[in-house]
């Protein structure tokens, strides 16, 4: 199908309401704009380059684990949460009673995710995965009522007091199995000649569209981009994230899937989408360009430790994973006294690796500073 002749579906009566019939996407896609040419070169060349370090960065996981509270937590403020990045990388009981339940769908994305990647080694991206990790995001919060792990058997909608002012009512809940269906077929077709970026741009936009679940689309939605990625062999690791992208561009991308919906034009849709793709790329190689800079930086300083330098690299391997500590996690991450933790905590304020930030002169929480600022940034 050319992008020119794409119809995005039709309004379909329902009792007293209209909801929308999205057409399928499981067919083989051309266009004749030549813009998306460019764009999809681009984005292919800068996920290439942003892959090149999963395979030159030493123990890259330490640090893909910051890049997956980053997505956890950006994704999730796109939903109304109000949790910061530092919040995040705390322990519950550190975080304010008022701020708990927000913390808690953070965390729940951070372990849907690491879920799913997981899962992908032994198992294909699947309707039967998305709906696992669906059950994980929304268990024991304030969604795990509407039906965790299940395609929604009543009508949702999107915006407004009720279904009567609403700003879209996506497809009745009985074509909601069979539109799934479709969406993963067309994930999994290898007899049509689609790009991987131009198939998950469908994907996503399709995805949002049938809106599946009764709560958390728009999060899981979002996840799908990374599994796909990964598991086409774009990515080694889940290290391309949209959602800092989409949040910043916020009322870009939600109008940019509205318009797909209202006019048909789904090219406007694939340039925003690959547009996506090219930036957040970009910034995830300078990301790790700094990481490796900071990594070279600090490697020299542990050097100085003499016979505390093993101890000081156990603590710093830790920190590339959490940059925030306390002196319990000192103690387990390195094995630690509590004196010899708190002397080393002591060496690392002196050569201001860590910075304290609570002012407290017990439970105090220290953290990676320098470190920290590249995610957030």
């Amino acid at each position: 199908m050319n992008f020119s002749n794409f119809k995005s579906g039709f309004w379909q009566k329902q009792y007293n309401y209209k909801s929308f019939q999205p057409t399928k996407i499981n067919n083989t896609w051309i266009w004749d704009d030549p813009k998306i040419n460019t764009l999809l070169e681009e984005a292919t060349r800068q996920l290439g380059e942003l892959n090149a370090f999963s395979y030159i960065l030493p123990d890259v996981d330490l640090f893909i684990r910051m890049h997956v509270v980053k997505e956890a937590n950006t994704s999730s403020r796109i939903e109304g949460t109000q949790t910061n990045m530092d919040e995040a990388l705390m322990k519950k009981e550190d975080i304010t009673p008022s701020k708990r339940d927000d913390w808690q769908e953070v965390r729940n994305y951070i372990d849907a995710l690491n879920y799913s990647i997981e899962e992908l080694s032994t198992f294909p991206l699947s309707n039967r995965l998305i709906r696992k990790t669906h059950q994980i995001l929304l268990s024991d919060v304030r969604g795990n009522h509407k039906m965790p792990g299940e395609f929604r058997t009543s009508q949702n909608w999107i915006g407004g007091s009720s279904i009567a002012d609403a700003i879209f009512v996506p497809p009745h809940p009985s074509e909601v199995s069979d539109l799934m269906g479709n969406l993963e077929q067309f994930l999994h077709n290898e007899e049509i000649n689609v790009p991987h970026l131009i198939k998950i741009a469908l994907a996503h936009y399709q995805f949002e569209t049938i809106h599946p679940f009764l709560d958390g689309n728009g999060r899981i939605g979002r996840l799908l981009i990374t599994l796909y990625l990964v598991s086409a062999g774009l990515l080694k690791k889940p290290s391309l994230y949209l959602s800092d992208f989409f949040e910043k561009h916020k009322s870009s991308y939600y109008d940019a899937l509205t318009h797909v919906r209202n006019t048909s034009d789904i090219i406007h849709w694939i340039k925003f989408f690959l547009s996506a793709v090219v930036e957040t790329a970009k910034k995830g190689k300078d990301t790790f360009s700094k990481i490796l800079e900071l990594k070279d930086e600090i490697h020299k300083l542990i050097i100085t430790f003499g016979k505390k330098a093993e101890s000081a690299q156990k603590l710093i391997n830790h920190l590339y994973s959490n940059p925030f500590v306390n002196l319990s996690d000192v103690m387990g991450a390195v094995n630690l006294s509590k004196q010899s933790a708190n002397q080393l905590i002591k060496d690392f304020l002196d050569k201001e690796i860590l910075v304290e930030v609570t002012g407290n002169q017990r439970n105090r929480i220290f953290y990676f500073k320098r470190y920290y600022i590249l995610f957030i940034v």
